[in-house]
This record gives structure tokens, sequence and C-alpha cells, in this order.
């Protein structure tokens, strides 16, 4: 790749450490794009023995990629992104993507595709890692910075992107139980 070509990348992507999202961290901090996108990556790092069968560099590159579209539209919370939002964040990343070098403008059009449709194993794993990563987060925030709608679907969010894996089932049920333990504690505390 051309340096200056890698760098213009960069500087695109770096936006993406300043784009919060909806939650907070441990510290009562807005929560970044790229924060998130980390930690979803690390999952997919540590989980990877469970998942012989998958190509997890593949995971890996889908984890690190995501919520790139974000950075053009910043992120809106799932339970409030409308069709329009998500034909916007599409139109703009895909326009974006088709600007990119080869291999990367090809490979990464072909990565959005395969994450879209939810096929294939891979694109599972890294869809359940999403919506298991903002949970935990969640539980790791403040209860103070819950939205109302939180309490129900922190216990919810994600059941159906686990169900084709006992072992990521087994996942979300400890976050479930960390979650009811959470909402419990601030029950007492009132």
């Amino acid at each position: 790749m051309e340096v200056n070509e890698l760098l213009k990348i960069m500087h695109i992507t770096e936006k993406l450490k300043d784009t919060t999202r909806h939650c907070y961290t441990t510290g009562g901090r807005h929560e970044s794009v790229a924060e998130h996108s980390w930690r979803i990556t690390l999952l997919a790092y540590f989980i990877k023995d469970e998942f012989p069968e998958a190509d997890m560099d593949k995971v890996i590159k889908m984890c690190l990629i995501h919520d790139m579209g974000e950075i053009f539209t910043g992120d809106i919370p799932s339970f409030m992104k409308t069709a329009e939002d998500s034909r916007k964040e599409e139109d703009l990343l895909s326009s974006w993507v088709k600007s990119l070098p080869e291999p990367y403008a090809t490979e990464m059009a072909e990565l959005y595709s395969e994450m879209d449709a939810l096929e294939t194993t891979e694109a599972k794993i890294y869809k359940a890692l999403d919506n298991m990563e903002a949970v935990i987060q969640h539980n790791e925030s403040d209860i103070s910075t819950w939205s109302d709608n939180e309490f129900e679907l922190n216990l919810t969010y994600g059941n159906d992107k686990v169900e084709f894996s006992p072992f990521l089932k087994k996942f979300r049920e400890a976050i479930r139980e960390e979650t009811l333990h959470k909402i419990n504690e601030s029950v007492g505390e009132k």
C-alpha cells in the first residue's frame, strides 16, 4: 500500500476514537466505537478454540470493521436506529470502501456482504459477539446510565444471535446472570 494512502485511511478511521456510543465505561465516560470494536475483536481472539471449524481470522476482520460506517453517521443505538439510518450508513460506507485501494476495497466489500447476510458461521460469531459486548459493557457501567428500556433489553438482547452455538448460549446466560445481579443490587440500594 502506498504510504500516503495508508495515512489517509488512518486519519479517517481515527474518527471512531471520538465517536461515542450510547453506553458508558466503568469510569463514567461514554465508550467510543473504537473501544467497542477492539473489545469484540478481543472476544473473538479468546474464543477461537471454541470454533475450530471457523476462520477466526475472518471473524477478527469482521469485528475490526463492523462499525466503520459510524465514521460517517455516528452511533445510533440499535433500539433507535431506523431503516433510513441504516440505508444512509450503508451508502456512505459503501462509497468509502469503493475508494480504498485493492485488494482492500474488494475484501472489505465481501466481508460486509457476508456480515449482512448472517449465513456463515463467521458472520454469526461476529454478530453474536457484537451484541454480547454491548450487554457486557452495560453491565459494567453505572446502572444510573441505563435508559428505561435497557432493563429488559439487557436480559434479552442478542438471544437470537447465539442460538446457533452451545458455547455462545452458555456465554449469553452468564451475561444475563450478571445483568440480573446488577438489577437486583440496584433495587436493594433503593
